[in-house]
């Protein structure tokens, strides 16, 4: 027997539920071998699969009403002009995942209320969206965001018994202990000099100061670190490195010394033991710098201007961050516990140990800047940065989708080649947040 739908008409679904109430009954009084013939029957008039009409009518039985429409489905609570609010806030402030986008809002609300006109429920939603319906509707622009991590560190052996390995997990509550670390800007080569950005985070208070460099000197590293030394809101004790030769060497060793600070190290190729910094050379450096080479003073200077003004106060005065405060292990799962997110400078101001005059002055900057500003300067600043980078010796940018791209056998290739582009893509810069395409 043929089919409703075989036949050229569709039943309704009010036709198929009368004819369920109709059948049921019937069926359930039948006899064994009388239930195969009204099954076939009703599986013929309804047009559903035979398993499925088994099932329709072993069930409970029909009730005498049934709803009539189609279902029913929740409002849109959070539309187009709360997404694209969000949307401006987080590209601003550098796309922070959503639980330090949720604590942003309100810092950045009356910045973006002057600039888009924001009605009062819009306002409203906007600050009691919760970060897990965040990450649902900013989930579609995040998967255009990659990131691929390489560095030049080079082992130094000068001096390694007298500094102390430090391998268990920072555990300090005053401002002062940092990691430090040197992000190479030398594109796909490393020959000659080029610019390195020295990098230091404070663990308790997530502080980070950023400084340029030319050359891998003992004695530029060393002045570069007495620059971010004095930048910090607070006196700095300690600072942990990797094993680098820019580190493990006799001036930098003597310079602690003389200022009473605390050097210790990681275990070779051991980044873990330098989890934070390696977390900011990323978030704080190469994000926004890429992997292109810059080997000049132009660009040297260029890098400095970034750091040291818009992008420290953008960072560090109006973008909150989450620390770890335990782990927990639920069987085979490590359940980590973080704290509430919070700018680096609200905890700086939660330190009594802090300079105080300093605190002052970055709070009453803090009041007289707008994010927004300050992103749009980062912006201008990184393209104006990009011209004077060396695209001689910077990963080109992908070719288009139709260019054929001529393949090269990989043993045909140099080994140096081999090791360097196996598993990677070719970057290029997307404005100031440098995503691999």
């Amino acid at each position: 027997m043929a089919t409703p739908a075989e036949e050229g008409y569709r039943v309704t679904p009010t036709a198929r539920w009368e004819c369920l109430k109709a059948v049921y009954p019937r069926y359930r009084q039948a006899r064994r071998t009388e239930r195969a013939r009204i099954l076939d029957e009703f599986v013929a008039v309804t047009g559903y699969h035979r398993k499925y009409a088994i099932r329709l009518l072993n069930g409970p039985p029909p009730a005498a009403a049934r709803p009539l429409g189609s279902r029913r489905h929740r409002a849109v609570t959070y539309g187009r002009p709360v997404i694209d609010a969000l949307l401006t806030v987080w590209t601003a402030a550098g796309y922070p995942w959503s639980l330090r986008l949720k604590a942003l809002l309100p810092l950045g609300l009356p910045h973006l209320r002057r600039r888009q006109h924001l009605a009062r429920e819009l306002e409203r939603q906007l600050l009691t969206i919760s970060p897990r319906q965040i990450d649902r509707r900013l989930a579609p622009h995040r998967r255009q965001l990659t990131k691929r991590l390489y560095g030049r560190t080079k082992p130094g052996t000068l001096l390694k018994h007298h500094i102390p390995l430090r391998t268990d997990r920072w555990d300090v509550s005053t401002p002062g202990f940092s990691e430090i670390d040197r992000v190479s800007h030398s594109g796909t080569s490393a020959d000659g000099e080029h610019i390195h950005s020295l990098n230091l985070t404070d663990i308790h208070t997530t502080w980070v100061e950023t400084a340029a460099v030319l050359g891998k000197g003992a004695a530029g590293i060393g002045r570069t670190l007495e620059a971010l030394r004095q930048a910090l809101p607070f006196r700095l004790c300690g600072i942990d490195s990797d094993n680098g030769a820019e580190f493990i060497n006799a001036s930098l060793y003597d310079y602690c010394q003389a200022q009473a600070i605390q050097f210790t190290r990681g275990r070779p190729y051991k980044k873990d033991d330098n989890a934070h910094i390696e977390q900011k050379n990323w978030t704080h450096v190469r994000k926004l710098l890429g992997y292109v080479r810059y080997d000049t003073p132009a660009a040297l200077t260029a890098i400095n201007d970034l750091y040291r003004h818009d992008l420290r106060l953008l960072q560090n005065l109006f973008l909150p961050s989450v620390k770890l405060l335990r782990k927990e292990r639920v069987g085979a799962r490590v359940r980590r516990r973080y704290d509430a997110p919070r700018t680096p400078l609200d905890r700086v101001r939660a330190c009594p140990d802090a300079d105080c005059a300093k605190v002052a002055a970055l709070t009453a900057l803090r009041d007289r800047l707008d994010p927004f500003v300050l992103a749009r300067t980062i912006d201008h600043k990184l393209e104006r940065l990009y011209a004077l980078a060396n695209h001689r010796h910077s990963p080109q940018p992908v070719p288009a989708a139709d260019t054929p791209v001529p393949v090269v056998p990989a043993k045909r290739q140099p080994e140096r080649l081999r090791r360097m582009t196996f598993g990677k893509h070719t970057t290029n810069y997307d404005r100031r947040r440098m995503v691999t395409f």
